[in-house]
């Protein structure tokens, strides 16, 4: 009830909702709105119409027209519904995994294990973010597995720095200090009564970071180290249109598909999750009174 109320008073919080599950049915229904060829070895293999190089605009057989190579936009932005979600709820899932462990670990036993595990956490940080996964795909090779490694390798920072100070609050509050003094283990301590306490904060930040491991690993496919040619991710659709964001001669928007369809999957995708993220704050957050 506190969620409907919420919601019919905050519509950009609905807007985002009803976007994401915009893209939730897009992703579930991809067979069917975009079917796969039958030559496909997969179906994330964008058909192409020939190898002619200029961009075709949109018809009856190519809705949103064609990219450099004549893949087909509309069929890639489908299927490449499915490599955001793939990518964007994959990472965060390894990297929040991760992240809680080692912030967990060392605000429950702090003294030297968190000063070196925090430590190490800063050395990580310091590191930029992009420049270190475009690193790591080319040492491994293209594709989305290698990109999600290299996504999850740099992004599990954020999560141990926020479950740390959450978890160095909860545990000193009474009822963890009664449980210590009933002589409840530690890992039990952590995992049934001060991680559950301690996550709101981090839910928030995954599903906001969901949108954001998307459009890294768009600017990965853009710059070329991201996605096989031809595969169905967004990123690599907007590497297609580079050569043809200018049009020609007194046309300059000659070719504006190229670019706007796959552009505004990514931000609408991306704007979706960030928006989820603050209904989910403001939703959850007992220190906001809700009006």
């Amino acid at each position: 009830m506190k969620i409907i109320q919420y919601l019919l008073k905050n519509p950009l919080s609905l807007l985002g909702i009803l976007l994401l599950l915009f893209f939730v049915l897009v992703a579930v229904f991809a067979p069917i709105i975009a079917p796969p060829e039958s030559f496909q070895i997969s179906p994330y293999d964008t058909p192409r119409s020939s190898f002619w190089a200029t961009p075709e605009p949109m018809s009856r057989d190519h809705y949103f027209g064609t990219t450099q190579g004549q893949f087909d936009i509309y069929y890639g932005l489908v299927w490449g519904t499915r490599t955001a979600f793939k990518i964007g709820i994959g990472v965060v899932l390894v990297s929040s995994i991760f992240g809680i462990t080692i912030g967990s670990i060392a605000a429950y036993y702090g003294g030297l294990v968190d000063e070196i595990l925090m430590r190490i956490v800063d050395i990580f940080m310091a590191v930029p973010f992009l420049i270190a996964a475009m690193v790591l795909t080319t040492l491994l090779g293209k594709g989305i597995g290698t990109m999600m490694i290299a996504l999850s390798a740099f992004g599990w920072m954020s999560y141990a720095r926020v479950i740390r100070s959450e978890i160095l609050r909860i545990k000193e509050m009474d009822y963890v200090h009664a449980a210590k003094a009933y002589g409840v283990r530690d890992i039990s301590l952590i995992f049934r009564h001060i991680l559950p306490n301690a996550m709101f904060p981090v839910l928030v930040l995954a599903t906001m970071a969901t949108g954001s491991m998307v459009l890294a690993a768009s600017a990965l496919s853009f710059l070329g180290v991201g996605s096989e040619a031809g595969y169905a991710d967004w990123g690599q659709f907007i590497s297609y249109s580079r050569n043809w964001i200018v049009g020609q001669g007194d046309e300059p928007f000659k070719y504006w598909y190229t670019l706007f369809f796959p552009g505004m999957a990514i931000f609408l995708f991306v704007f979706s999750w960030n928006l989820v993220g603050d209904a989910l704050r403001d939703i959850l957050d007992p220190h906001i009174v809700q009006k």
